[in-house]
């Protein structure tokens, strides 16, 4: 099976569908991931993925551990290289404009790499620089971030003295800083307790209107409350493109849940049904 937006489709019955639906939202996309795969040596990571992200949409990137969701973010970023197929973010190749598509992002990934040693403020002065901010501008981004990822107790810190949930958050910070049109966050919430939880939803309802963002995440709560549209991977392969309403409906199971949905459909492309 693949999938096109809003809907999960058995390629095999119409394999021209995806490949369409691509071309139709390819110039209005700020992230279009066009058949893309991933190989290490002969194991296939991501097999031959499709999808685009419009302007205003949040969506969640679903799947088991080792499905291939932070393989896709680092093609998308530029961390890894793509086997084959074509990424575009923001209108930019990110083969052939790698530095244009990491100035129209903003990427937290998995694991948060920071400079220890360095004070929090200092650290955020240093990443707006490196995206070329200035004066003026640079300190009403620093300010921003600090009030919007409340940082204020830990400014005057070094990086290492910092808890997991603040260090998610001065990643966050570090990724929004420079007002990226695209958003990649890869389990954005991992070490944040409830309340940051809370806050973090609030947050991305606000970035909402005037962005792409695109998440991953094992809190399928979390996921289905803020987010437009599911991305669902396993083994590499993109299940499904579909919305919470729309996967618990066409689900077999009585209970409502959205865990239930998501495993089922997991378990049936597995099972080849």
């Amino acid at each position: 099976m693949q999938a096109v937006h809003g809907k999960v489709l058995d390629m095999s019955e119409n394999p021209d569908t995806l490949q369409r639906a691509v071309n139709r939202n390819e110039t209005s996309a700020m992230i279009c991931v066009e058949n893309v795969t991933r190989r290490y040596g002969t194991v296939v990571a991501v097999d031959r993925v499709s999808f685009a992200i419009g302007r205003g949409e949040v969506v969640g990137f679903l799947g088991p551990n080792g499905a291939g969701k932070s393989t896709v973010l680092k093609m998308i970023s530029t961390w890894l290289p793509l086997t084959d197929g074509h990424i575009q973010v923001a209108g930019y190749n990110v083969e052939s404009a790698p530095l244009a598509v990491r100035r129209a992002l903003g990427y937290l990934p998995e694991h948060n790499a920071l400079y220890e040693n360095m004070r929090v403020d200092r650290f955020l002065f240093f990443i707006g620089r490196m995206h070329g901010l200035r004066r003026t501008k640079l300190n009403e981004r620093f300010e921003w971030v600090a009030r919007k990822c409340d940082l204020k107790a830990v400014l005057g810190k070094r990086l290492r003295q910092c808890s997991k949930g603040y260090r998610q958050r001065i990643g966050l910070a570090a990724a929004l800083i420079h007002n990226p049109p695209v958003i990649l966050l890869d389990e954005p919430t991992h070490g944040l307790d409830p309340l940051q939880v809370a806050a973090f939803r609030e947050f991305i309802a606000e970035l909402r209107p005037d962005r792409a963002i695109l998440f991953s995440s094992h809190i399928l709560a979390e996921v289905a409350a803020i987010c437009d549209r599911l991305l669902i991977i396993n083994h590499g392969r993109l299940l499904a493109d579909t919305t919470a309403r729309d996967l618990l409906d066409r689900s077999d199971k009585d209970e409502g849940s959205l865990e239930g949905a998501v495993l089922e459909l997991i378990r049936k492309a597995g099972s080849g049904t």
